[in-house]
């Protein structure tokens, strides 16, 4: 057997009801059913969840990280592909934190001058 959601849950500090949402979507194809459906992680799930956890943070489409996921699981072929889709988040985060810095800059002179 493998961890239980309670374990994955205490390592990810993902809500249960999130894991099972992401099973029930299919971002999860990886996690093991026991004959009773409880769910069993493996050291490597964790992993898979940590990441989407992260992706999903940065505002990365359900879609887009069940197609990553699975471009995981059929292996190296999709190397490139997976890359791509890093490539791509890393401009859109990149062009949020420099809109967030204006942003940040704007409230600053606020600040300093007194303008608020």
């Amino acid at each position: 057997m493998g961890l239980s959601i309670s374990d994955a849950v205490s390592r990810t500090h993902i809500p249960a009801t999130t894991i099972r949402y992401y099973d029930k979507k299919g971002v999860l194809p990886f996690v093991k059913h026991d004959p009773n459906g409880h769910r069993h992680f493996s050291e490597h799930d964790i992993e898979i969840l940590d990441l989407i956890s992260c992706l999903k943070d940065t505002g990365m489409e359900l879609a887009l990280i069940r197609k990553y996921v699975t471009m995981v699981e059929t292996g190296n072929d999709s190397e490139s592909s997976r890359q791509q889709i890093f490539l791509e988040q890393k401009h859109i985060l990149e062009d949020r934190i420099q809109q967030d810095q204006t942003y940040l800059a704007h409230i600053e002179a606020k600040i300093a001058h007194g303008c608020l």
